[in-house]
């Protein structure tokens, strides 16, 4: 049997109109082409569905039967695509997002608020893990994409550059350093350092920046959040060299930020699978991510 999803529409509006002409009008045939149809219809069943007069159309007792039993189904196979066709206008969908630590809390908070008031259907699910992690959920596919520290590369994903970011030095508001509007490398000599740890993508970048300089400085603590460097820094432990995403500094502290010159910079990147395409409401993201400021200083 070969019947059409086509013969099946025509069908139904000629039994709900009770007329070849006006069901006709209504979808767009000529009354040969709906009359056609219907004899297709009845042809592939092995039925007759309408008795037709010259002056009505009358169902049989089999077209009556169908045509409950496929309005149903035409119901359902309509809510079915119009559901396809939210999730392929990015309207519907669950998202899964990774992010290093500083870029989640920096970041993030406001692309999880815009998603929300622009696509209302989606469901977005933030991931706040140190950058190897970020990665490896990225490669085994438990997240749709990952937002990391950059440069970076690998042969199996795609990355982005999103926005250059810069580094600071933390310290209280007390200590000579605070002094300066802004602070060289070189003067970072000699002091008692306060540091993220090797899990952070900025320390890699941080030690190769003071050895270009020949910077000779005491790494005294290495900690895995920022919140507990400020705390260390505020008790006169040392300074620190952070990056300008870790910030803002806690309110009611005394510490201030001074921008390091010359100016050293990191990228914050976007990541995904090279072998698979992002779904419709991935891509939402993504490009709403995209949107955000070039440069981590121009953030609000």
């Amino acid at each position: 049997m070969n019947v059409t999803l086509r013969q099946l529409r025509v069908f139904i509006e000629v039994a709900r109109l009770q007329s070849f002409s006006r069901a006709g009008d209504e979808i767009g045939l000529t009354q040969s082409a709906v009359s056609r149809c219907v004899r297709e219809l009845e042809g592939e069943i092995g039925l007759k569905l309408i008795d037709r007069t010259t002056r009505e159309v009358q169902l049989t007792d089999v077209g009556g039967n169908l045509v409950s039993s496929v309005s149903r189904l035409l119901t359902d196979l309509d809510d079915a695509l119009r559901e396809i066709r939210e999730i392929g206008e990015q309207r519907r969908g669950r998202v899964v997002v990774a992010a290093s630590p500083t870029v989640a809390c920096r970041l993030m908070p406001g692309v999880v608020a815009s998603c929300g008031r622009q696509f209302p259907y989606i469901t977005l699910g933030l991931r706040d893990d140190v950058q190897s992690d970020v990665v490896r959920k990225v490669k085994s596919g438990e997240v749709d994409f990952g937002v990391i520290i950059g440069p970076f590369s690998a042969d199996d994903l795609l990355s982005e550059s999103l926005m250059t970011d810069s580094f600071c030095v933390v310290s209280r508001d007390d200590h000579p350093l605070a002094a300066h509007k802004q602070v060289a490398w070189t003067d970072l000599e000699g002091q008692q350092l306060v540091m993220l740890d090797y899990a952070s993508g900025s320390r890699p970048i941080i030690d190769a920046v003071m050895q270009e300089y020949g910077v000779s400085a005491t790494v005294v603590q290495e900690l895995g959040h920022s919140a507990t460097v400020f705390g260390l820094v505020e008790a006169g432990v040392g300074v620190s060299v952070l990056p300008w995403l870790a910030l803002p500094l806690p309110a009611g502290a005394s510490l201030v930020a001074r921008p390091l010159v010359p100016r050293a910079e990191r990228t914050v990147e976007l990541v995904r699978r090279r072998d698979r395409s992002l779904s419709p409401a991935a891509e939402a993201v993504w490009s709403l991510i995209r949107q955000l400021p070039a440069r981590a200083e121009d953030l609000g």
